[in-house]
Parts: structure tokens; sequence; C-alpha cells
């Protein structure tokens, strides 16, 4: 079991965010990623949609024989109910939510924060429900930003362009006076240094990609899963071949990857 493989997945290149700082915290572990871009962004599908894509994806990392399988999606992670995560029987299925609210419990509740991500997780309250319940007098703002997913996907970063869409997403009155910021999307992370730059360091940007390999790192360690062999394999799988996804998996994996299309849902 030690040997197996993390399986992460997500609609496209932001996952990449989440496995490469799995890497980093653990160097020795093999991973397989399944970008289902054929489908993405997943932000801008339904909630059934995004369910049933999530189960199809689960069900091809079980036959990869993945000993853990992380979600590295808000936008699946918001509607990953019982009925998508229950498919896996033994083989424990994480967010990249719940280590947020771990670590954003931590906060002063004097400190407003705020949440930007996709229109699935906005609308789905995901955020506000689950940092609620630890403080009902928790302030929270909230802001759908849907362009800034497929800006990122197509390459639009650090521009001109880029930073004109984040500024004005940023200077909503809807995230007035915010002490601390989400990234609620695992794309995000790819225009952080922009989002920081912005708030002239004003507003703490919270490194969500960091805190969940952290987290996912401590259960392999409890669960006695770590791999102790200095051999790791990245094998990278897509439902639909993109040159960004290839260039974006090299930028984060300088090491010999593997990248096949495989579209499980024909």
């Amino acid at each position: 079991m030690k040997k197996y493989p993390i399986g992460i997945f997500d609609s496209g290149i932001g996952g990449l965010t989440i496995a490469n700082a799995i890497k980093s915290v653990l160097p020795n572990e093999n991973i397989i990623y399944y970008g289902d871009t054929e489908h993405l962004p997943y932000g801008e599908k339904s909630k059934e949609a995004i369910q049933s894509f999530s189960k199809r994806i689960i069900r091809f990392l079980l036959t990869k024989r993945c000993k853990i399988i992380v979600i590295a999606c808000n936008s699946a992670s918001s509607v990953a109910d019982e009925s998508v995560t229950n498919i896996a029987c033994n083989t424990s299925i994480f967010n990249v939510i719940d280590p947020i609210i771990a670590e954003v419990s931590k906060i002063s509740t004097k400190d407003n924060i705020g949440v930007i991500g996709t229109k699935a997780t906005i609308s789905s309250g995901i955020y506000e429900e689950k940092l609620k319940k630890l403080c009902r007098n928790r302030k929270i703002k909230s802001l759908a930003t849907p362009l800034l997913a497929p800006m990122i996907e197509e390459g639009f970063i650090n521009e001109e362009i880029s930073n004109t869409i984040i500024a004005n997403y940023l200077s909503s009155t809807q995230l007035k006076n915010i002490n601390h910021l989400i990234l609620a999307c695992t794309h995000y992370p790819l225009i952080q240094q922009e989002i920081k730059k912005y708030y002239r360091n004003n507003v703490n940007v919270i490194d969500s990609a960091n805190i969940v390999a952290n987290y996912i790192a401590k259960k392999l360690e409890e669960d006695n899963l770590l791999n102790n062999e200095k051999l790791s394999e990245y094998n990278f799988y897509v439902s639909n071949y993109t040159d960004s996804f290839e260039k974006s998996a090299r930028f984060f994996f300088e090491e010999v990857i593997k990248l096949e299309q495989v579209n499980i849902f024909s």
C-alpha cells in the first residue's frame, strides 16, 4: 500500500498547484493526475454534472490502485457528497476545502475573511457554512470570479489584461475591508503574486496549496501510508489533450513525466 500512488484530479491545470505542493512536501510519493480538460471549467457546470464527472474519474483512479484520492478542485469539492465519496470503499478521498477551513479557524474572529472562487463554489455557500459552524459570528465576504480560471487556463498570467480583470474583481465592494483572502479555486495560486501586488501586502492571501499538501502529509503519516522509497513517478492523464496542460505539467514537474490522453467519458 505504501508504494501505491496518490490520485489527484481537477478539470484542468489548477490541480497541478496541489500536485506540485504534494510533490514538494512528499518527494517520495508516486502521483497519478487526471485532468478533465474536455469539461473545463467545472465552475460553470451544474452540481449533477460535476458529481457525474467526479464519479467517473474516481473510478478510473481506483483502477490505478491509488492509496488515497485528492479532489484538487474547489467546485468538485463543494458538491462532492456521499454519493461521490462512498464509491471509493476503503480508499480515503480528501477535498481541498476542509484543510483550508481547519487553518482559517485559527484566525481571530474579529478579522474579516474574503472568499473568491468559481460560480459553483461560491453559490454552494460551502465556505460560509463550514466556517460559521465553527464560529457563528465569523464575518465572511464571498465573490464569484468566473473569468479567472479560464483566463489562467489560456495562459493570461501577469499581463495587462489579467491584472485588469483581477483588479476589477478585487475592487468589488463585496470584498471591502477584508483582512484575509481565501483563494477558493486551485487555479488561483497561479496568480497569487498578482493578487498580493494588488493588495500591497495589506491582506493576508492564504496559500491553499501548501495547506492542503501538509494536511495530506499528516493524514498519510497517521495512517502509516508514507512511501519511504525514493523512486517517485508522475503519470498524467487528460480527457482531451491540450498544449497548455502539457506545458503546465512540465513547468511544475521538471522530472520526466508521462502524459496520456484517456477519455473515460465516451
